[in-house]
């Protein structure tokens, strides 16, 4: 009786406070899941927006702000760099002081989403306008939106394939290992840099599960309900192959554990590297570094499945901070950020999240291609995945396996691939075990 007396009386304490703060936030604000104004005339405040482009928030975001301004003079708005984005707002989310405007943080588990971020929309509201907004959706309500749709494959340099004899872009493992060759053999770039030190490079292999796999239904739907995630012929086991055997034949950087990931776009866009595994993210800041961005190209993950699938997915959503007090304003930041900005295509180096958004130039040549968002995963199985990774510590999007691969593959382990991938699919099957009991 007690302790309930005690709860009443925080309850009561913490609801005198957020009436005092409501009373004291200014017109400008609104409180959680109420509607905002759109209405130019109506808006007005100044707000702070965080982002993780610390390359052009000098400059191509204060262009923004002057755009915006025409729409909205009496909006001021600041921005804020971070430059160890998730660890410094992950911080920063302890308190109330994480900017008006956000890109949400991946780390933040989708359940706690909306103790931090204001909804956006319902999904039915928002689901002919966008795509890929289930990301961070819960019972319903929308909390962020995609600033960039991208695709995930091998960035390459034309001119060092050119310079190889490599007639035709590689399709299978096969042809990409011969292509490699071909690299080392008649030119002096490294024919495929795996970026190990940086250790997150490393988890981008694993966006091109679904081209291996040659479905957008293997991450979410097939993955969690199979006990051979990483045997021969499936997709993981496959996936990783290809790593390995670069590492084993020296198709890799001669020292991976001196990698560098900033002077590595440098090194592509100049020829001195052929191929990294990434997301087309990186595309626009690769070409920024040469007189000939035409010569940095784009190619489908190597995959001998019968249909290539190219998936689709979301960089950082944009979100709003739940206990922003200029709401009307930040949403009128995240809605003219989205719809004119065209950061997707100019900076983010793939495409907007609108639903008629065109696919970019780059990926002209693959009309026979299948580019598509994942399927998501079946009621009462979504974050399974997770789950299982998260119980096995097998680390599907951490880098140490990946390491374990690459040191293998150079002969700094004894273990073989096998060893690994015997080693992971353990851990899944009894991870999965234990979760589905």
């Amino acid at each position: 009786m007690r302790k309930n007396k005690g709860w009443m009386m925080l309850l009561t304490m913490l609801l005198i406070t957020s009436l005092l703060a409501a009373c004291s936030s200014g017109g400008g604000s609104s409180q959680a899941g109420e509607e905002i104004s759109t209405d130019p005339a109506d808006i007005k405040g100044e707000i702070t927006v965080l982002t993780q482009r610390t390359d052009i928030v000098d400059t191509v975001f204060k262009d923004y702000a002057a755009e915006f301004n025409k729409e909205y003079p009496d909006v001021k708005v600041n921005f804020q760099a971070l430059a160890d984005y998730e660890g410094q707002v992950k911080i920063r989310m302890s308190t109330k002081d994480y900017g008006d405007v956000l890109m949400i943080p991946t780390s933040v588990p989708i359940a706690d989403i909306p103790d931090f971020f204001e909804p956006l929309g319902t999904y039915d509201e928002l689901k002919d306008k966008y795509t890929a907004i289930e990301e961070r959706m819960v019972d319903g309500q929308v909390y962020g939106i995609p600033t960039v749709i991208t695709f995930s494959g091998i960035i390459y340099n034309k001119q060092v394939f050119k310079d190889a004899g490599i007639m035709e872009v590689p399709k299978t493992p096969e042809q990409f290992q011969a292509a490699l060759q071909l690299v080392k053999d008649n030119t002096d770039a490294v024919p495929l840099y795996t970026n190990y030190a940086s250790g997150w490079a490393l988890t981008q292999w694993e966006s091109d599960l679904p081209t291996v796999a040659g479905s957008v239904d293997y991450v979410n739907v097939d993955q969690p309900n199979t006990d051979e995630n990483f045997v021969p012929g499936q997709p993981h086991y496959e996936l990783y192959k290809v790593l390995y055997d670069a590492a084993k034949n020296g198709l890799i950087e001669k020292d991976p554990t001196t990698t560098d990931w900033e002077s590595s776009k440098a090194d592509l866009a100049k020829g001195k590297i052929a191929t990294m595994a990434l997301g087309s993210w990186a595309i626009t800041q690769i070409q920024g570094m040469t007189d000939t961005p035409d010569d940095i190209g784009f190619l489908p993950f190597p995959t001998n499945a019968s249909e290539v699938v190219v998936p689709l997915s979301a960089d950082y959503n944009i979100g709003m901070n739940v206990n922003s007090e200029n709401k009307p304003a930040a949403k009128a930041w995240i809605d003219w950020f989205l719809a004119k900005s065209n950061y997707a295509v100019e900076q983010g180096g793939g495409m907007d999240a609108a639903k008629n958004a065109e696919l970019p130039p780059i990926l002209d040549q693959y009309k026979d291609v299948k580019f598509s968002t994942l399927t998501p995963a079946k009621e009462g199985q979504e974050g399974l995945v997770d789950k299982i990774d998260n119980e096995g510590e097998i680390g599907l999007w951490q880098p140490d396996f990946k390491k374990r691969i690459i040191e293998a593959g150079i002969g700094n382990r004894k273990e073989s691939y096998d060893d690994i991938m015997k080693d992971l699919n353990d851990k899944w099957v009894k991870a999965r075990a234990e979760l589905t009991k």
